[in-house]
């Protein structure tokens, strides 16, 4: 028997929630935005951020309702790997601890990762950088606009579209006033509503359902989801390992955390965020498992998580999940305009200005950016087309490809901007052409393994031999780095 999947909540109740919810976040932007006097402040938080804030950013910016929303529907779809599967993206944390150390070490003033692109591998290393960025960035705001009305629309029935763009508006409104204080600081009460909401969410499903029966249902219906070697599930393990690392690594919203933590902070900071976000797709994939055994109907699996933990844990249930979601929400999309704003000012609008940007001009530049991002998010999101899986991971061939130019540029000289701009186009075309041919699922895995042949031939025939000092004897004035020889050292080495 499949129970219609109705909302739990009535509409009433949601519209109170996301009014409750958005004259908090608004509110706590404004006051933690008093901070964010000068661009520095607005942008990087002082440089200044402690252990405390610095982890529980870490931690709310990667519970994003694709990990809520997203490990649910991997396991309805791909079983018990699909969970575990989402649960590798935590290694992504890990791997970027030590490299965080390094970033604030080489670029002490800097302020975002196209920056540091520019300057280790030049023009042709910078303009397929530049262009996934800002694609990836844009792709993941999109896909959690989206979750937002996809989440409102499942608990309390509020049409998608009011539902989207109410969650978006909120986001840019106190981003715009407060910057990466607010984001910061947001980010601290995010990470623990989500933490505590998600062990009592846990812990309410498990007394509610008994394993047993969701093992003997899917043996019977779904014996394919409890099969260790589902080919499709263990492609998406490596995809989605592989497609964390690529996202984590070229992203600007983890790069700009890195500038703004205090010396020292950023190893510890990603490593203990690692491990707090670890069990959490996979509380949340079980959600996803123990669907077929309640009978539920679901029309959308992205929103299988939202839907089978508010059935059965009924009205308080759904408030529960409705504040969790729209937590992981806010902490994502905050932190995504805040950094790609700090993109677009710093790589596309300061480069082409013919002198250099004033403090305040550079806050004008960030506001706009932040609403220009919002405008468009809210156009791709409002169709609503495809699922938060197919929609986040069109971007993973791309994200993929940008994992070894990373790598090698940080602590290798050899890597030349040949071989970072071969990897990253190659790695691309290809890995978006298995997308299309295969499934999202292998995208980011086919697309990192070729521009990882890639660049290490590149390098192995057109060597460079990078001097590490120049990332930081150039802050300020990078112009330089397309005229110097690179085959010229310029100090001792790193």
């Amino acid at each position: 028997m499949i129970v219609a999947a109705a909302p739990i909540l009535s509409s009433t109740a949601g519209y109170v929630m996301l009014a409750l919810f958005s004259v908090l976040w608004i509110s706590l932007g404004l006051w933690w935005g008093r901070r964010a006097k000068s661009y520095d402040g607005f942008a990087v938080a002082g440089r200044n951020v402690g252990l405390a804030l610095a982890t529980a950013t870490a931690v709310a910016t990667w519970i994003t309702s694709n990990t809520t929303m997203l490990a649910p529907q991997f396991a309805l779809q791909l079983g018990v790997w699909g969970a575990v599967a989402y649960a590798t993206a935590s290694f992504g944390l890990f791997a970027f601890a030590p490299m965080s150390g390094r970033i604030r070490k080489l670029m002490p003033n800097g302020y975002t990762a196209v920056e540091f692109v520019r300057r280790r591998y030049g023009t042709w290393g910078t303009i397929p950088f530049l262009i996934i960025s800002l694609f990836y960035a844009l792709t993941w705001l999109i896909s959690m606009s989206m979750a937002g009305g996809k989440l409102l629309n499942v608990l309390s029935g509020i049409p998608y579209e009011a539902g989207m763009s109410v969650v978006l508006l909120v986001c840019v409104l106190y981003t715009l006033f407060g910057g990466m204080f607010a984001v910061i600081g947001t980010d601290f009460i995010q990470s623990l509503i989500i933490l505590v909401g998600l062990v009592v969410v846990a812990i309410a499903v498990l007394v509610k359902i008994d394993i047993a029966d969701v093992h003997e249902k899917l043996t019977l219906d779904r014996p394919m989801l409890l099969w260790v070697l589902f080919p499709a599930a263990l492609m998406s393990l490596f995809n989605n390992m592989l497609f964390s690392f690529g996202e984590i690594f070229h992203s600007n919203v983890w790069w700009s955390r890195a500038f703004a933590m205090r010396e020292g902070v950023g190893p510890k900071a990603y490593a203990l965020g690692g491990l707090l976000w670890l069990p959490v797709p996979v509380l949340a994939g079980f959600l996803g498992l123990a669907a077929p055994t309640l009978g539920i109907g679901v029309s959308q699996p992205d929103t299988v998580g939202p839907l089978v933990a508010a059935t059965l844990l009924g009205w308080g249930g759904a408030l529960l999940v409705f504040v969790i979601v729209f937590c992981s929400l806010a902490s994502s999309i905050d932190s995504l305009l805040a950094a790609t704003s700090d993109l677009i000012v710093n790589d596309v609008i300061e480069r082409w200005s013919p002198g250099p940007l004033t403090d305040t001009a550079k806050r004008r530049y960030s506001a706009i950016s932040i609403v220009l991002l919002g405008v468009l998010s809210w156009s791709f999101a409002w169709p609503n087309l495809g699922t938060l899986a197919t929609v986040l991971f069109f971007a993973g061939p791309m994200v993929g490809s940008c994992i070894w130019p990373i790598v090698g540029g940080l602590y290798f000289r050899r890597p030349s901007a040949a071989a970072a701009c071969s990897a990253m186009v190659s790695g691309s075309i290809v890995g978006l052409a298995a997308y299309q041919m295969i499934g999202w699922f292998v995208g980011s895995l086919v697309g990192a393994a070729v521009s990882g042949i890639v660049f290490g031939l590149v390098t192995l025939f057109v060597p460079d031999n990078f001097q590490f000092e120049r990332l930081s004897t150039l802050e300020g004035n990078d112009d330089q780095v397309d005229a110097l020889d690179p085959r010229q050292p310029v100090g001792a080495s790193s």
